[in-house]
């Protein structure tokens, strides 16, 4: 009997789903699934309002950790033969506490020498936040195996008003009848249930080696070069207003949020004026710079790490 743990942290419940839909194909008399959620000791909220939303916002991008609740011995005295990890994105970084457990001793107990899969459910920018992961796996001494990446396939400026609308009302539904609903679509979510054969079958035969191949094949990871280039401009931007904002306290203090307010009046700037800009300067120089685009984006569709 194979060992498989399920280790994830989903405030929606999108992720679970999406992970639980890859699990379909998996041979139930050959394969024992064991679910960890992670859990903080204090939870994150769900709906968000607008200044909790914000305040997590410098821990969430600097990773910093916060206190979870401890696996159950159970699960911590198991040795797995694969692990799926879920991966949920916070300001271009894996959420709070999916860092929090990547750094912490039950995370290297359990990952140790461990086939990994990551499992992503995001808005539509994750490429820079996995690469964080990548890191925090081989701290972990993690053997990546595969990614699959589902995302919000609706343009970037309808996603951000219908995510916003999902994240602050606690509903994922169409807003005012008008907008597409937020988040992965159903049909994506359903769908995902192909990428569980060839995981299965990589599983049962004890060889991950074409494993990431297979999945890209099948869609399992669609690189925007674009998007790349947004994400890692905001990761340069997002690193000084953390750092800066940090400094002012921890959160909740009352110092610091009058700085997050003009965070946000920054994203909002980023997300309908700067973006725009970013995506005309990527079609300007696609074609001088058309080599390197397509290294990367087989670089980021890969499990490899750059040194």
């Amino acid at each position: 009997m194979k060992e498989v743990l399920v280790i994830y942290y989903s405030q929606t419940g999108q992720l679970r789903d999406i992970i639980d839909h890859i699990l379909e194909p998996f041979e139930t008399d050959k394969v024992n699934v064991t679910y960890y959620q992670i859990l903080p000791e204090t939870p994150y909220p769900f709906p968000w309002n607008k200044e909790k939303f914000f305040d997590v916002f410098p821990e969430s991008f600097l990773q910093i950790p916060t206190k979870l609740k401890r696996p159950d011995n159970a699960i911590l005295s198991k040795k797995y033969d694969l692990v799926l990890l879920g991966h949920q994105v916070w300001y271009l970084s894996p959420s709070i506490p999916l860092n929090s457990f990547l750094k912490s001793e039950s995370a290297k107990k359990l990952l140790k020498d461990t086939p990994t899969i990551t499992i992503i459910g995001a808005r539509n920018m994750w490429v820079m936040s996995q690469e964080k992961v990548k890191k925090l796996l081989v701290d972990c001494k993690a053997e990546l195996v595969g990614n699959i990446a589902l995302v919000d396939k609706n343009i970037n400026h309808i996603s951000v008003i219908t995510i916003v609308h999902w994240m602050m009302k606690g509903k994922k539904d169409r807003l005012w009848g008008v907008f597409p609903k937020p988040g992965v679509s159903s049909r994506s979510i359903q769908a995902a249930k192909k990428f569980g054969r060839p995981i299965n079958e990589s599983l049962l035969q004890g060889d991950f080696s074409n494993l990431q191949q297979e999945l890209v094949r099948l869609g399992a990871v669609k690189i925007k070069p674009s998007l790349v280039l947004m994400d890692k401009r905001a990761n340069l931007l997002f690193s000084k207003w953390a750092n800066f904002i940090i400094k002012k306290g921890g959160v909740g203090n009352p110092s610091r949020k009058k700085w997050l307010r003009f965070f946000n009046y920054y994203l909002l700037i980023a997300i309908w004026a700067i973006a725009p800009i970013v995506f005309i300067v990527f079609l300007l120089t696609y074609i001088p710079l058309y080599h390197k685009i397509k290294r990367d984006e087989k670089y980021y569709a890969s499990v490899e790490l750059k040194e």
